[in-house]
Parts: C-alpha cells; structure tokens; sequence
C-alpha cells in the first residue's frame, strides 16, 4: 500500500514537471521574438514573425521546427559588376527545379516521387536562382519534366511538359535583358532533335550562347557584359554526349567540374556533409 501511494506521487511529480517543463518551452519560444522582428535562423510561427527578406519555413533535413529563412539571394552582378569572365562568379543552382510540391496531376494519375522545390521555377528565378538542374525525358509523343528512373517516365512520376518551364525561362529572360540563366540537362531525350524543337518553340534560341564560343581545358569565358551585349544570355548543357556533335547542346563533361558531397546531415542522425 505504501510501495503504491510512493509509486503514485512520484509518477504525479513526473506529470507536474513535463507539464511545467512543456509551459516554459512554449513560453520561451514565444517570448524569443515576433512581429517581424525575427532574424535569420531564429524560430517563428508565421511568416508575420520574420524580418524583411525573410519568411518562416520547415526544412525538416536541417532542423526541427520553423526557422526564418532567406527569399532572395545576393546578386553577383551587384556585387563585382558586370567586368569579369563568366566563371568568376557563383549562381545559386536549383536540384530537380521542376520537381515542385503543389504541381497538379497531368496525366490524371496521381505521383508518387520525390518533392524538391516549394516554389515555382519563375519564383525561383525572381528569387535569385541562375541555374536550373532539369530532366528530360521521351513522354507522350512530347518531351517531358519527370522525376523517374531508369531512363523511363511513368505517368506516376511525371511532371508536366517540358515547354511550360522552358516558356517560363523564355519569359524571365524577356522581361529581365541584363541576365544569364543556366540550364544543366539531365538527358533522356532520344527523339530526334527532339531538344531543338523544344528550345526553338518556346522561343529561347535568341538567348543561345552557342557552344563553338564556349572555352575549352579550363580557359576563361567571356566577360558577362560582352555576354548580355551579345544577348547570349542562355547556357544549355546535357548529360547526352552525342548531343554536342548532333544538336550543338554543349556537353556538361566537357566544360564542368563536380565536387562529391554526400548529405547525411539528417536530424535522426546528426551528422554533417561529408565532402
């Protein structure tokens, strides 16, 4: 009877202090900011919590919780002008950029793939992103947006036709004549020059930076000013060698270098990108 009531008060004791414990977390996060005085990394609620720039999001893979995060990036041009080559300056790239949770059902099946983006590939380029990660696939006699495997696109893991995206491109450089987009091709296309008559109908081959002008064994690019005055606004490469020679789409390997890193900083494991 004793062994019971100690048993009983102690595992009251436990509740009371969770519940304290619970009330002082909250109240913590509450009290640590509001009302658009959040700064980056500090944790939030609504998007009414963070700065100027700023909006509340969770990215589970980095951390628990909503954070205030950035919208926009610096831009290069700003910074160094427009004077130097082409390669001297980074450009906020975009994995899978199609890939975005929210897109509709195209082909009246329901996906079942992975999600990388929130936001769509114009509001990725009005927010600063400079290159575009895509893959192409062969689909329903049209080249397609797919997040497959295997070289194949399913209706599962289809996103949409490949000419809405690229028409937005066409847009964003239209309306914006001082800057350069980057599209690096994940290449299943095996129709013939099937990529050409995909660049050509959405309008994009005005801004094509042609790859005869492209530097080989690591020299510089041209200048970025001579580049916009060029209008050679637009840098295309796939992961297709043959179409090089077949369709003047640069090949990646020939110009690009990649640098391994593997992320495995996930929350369950606590560790850091291994590099």
């Amino acid at each position: 009877m004793v062994q019971g009531v100690i048993m009983h008060r102690l595992g009251s004791t436990i509740l009371l202090l969770l519940v304290i414990l619970c009330v002082v977390l909250l109240l913590e996060g509450a009290a640590a900011c509001s009302g658009g005085r959040c700064e980056l990394g500090d944790r939030c609620s609504s998007e009414g919590d963070c700065g100027s720039e700023l909006y509340c999001y969770n990215c589970w893979i980095e951390f628990a919780g909503k954070r205030c995060v950035r919208t926009t990036v610096a831009d290069p041009f700003k910074i160094a002008d427009t004077s130097l080559p082409f390669n001297k300056y980074a450009f906020l790239t975009t994995h899978n950029s199609f890939s975005i949770r929210g897109e509709p059902f195209h082909t009246g099946v329901p996906r079942i793939t992975l999600y990388n983006q929130d936001d769509s590939v114009t509001d990725q380029l009005n927010n600063g992103v400079r290159a575009l990660m895509l893959d192409v696939y062969d689909f329903r006699d049209d080249i397609w947006l797919c997040h497959s495997k295997g070289g194949k696109c399913f209706d599962f893991t289809a996103f949409e036709p490949a000419i809405g995206t690229m028409m937005e491109v066409e847009a964003f450089l239209s309306a914006n004549p001082s800057e350069i987009v980057t599209l690096i091709l994940e290449d299943y296309v095996s129709s013939d020059h099937g990529l050409s008559k995909l660049f050509h109908s959405a309008g994009l081959t005005k801004y094509w930076f042609p790859v005869s002008s492209m530097p080989r064994d690591g020299g510089d690019w041209p200048r970025v000013r001579d580049m916009i005055r060029r209008n050679h606004r637009l840098l295309v490469f796939t992961s297709d060698e043959s179409k090089e020679r077949a369709e003047g789409i640069a090949y990646q390997w020939n110009f690009m270098v990649e640098n391994q890193c593997k992320l495995q900083r996930w929350k369950f494991l606590r560790k850091k990108p291994r590099c």
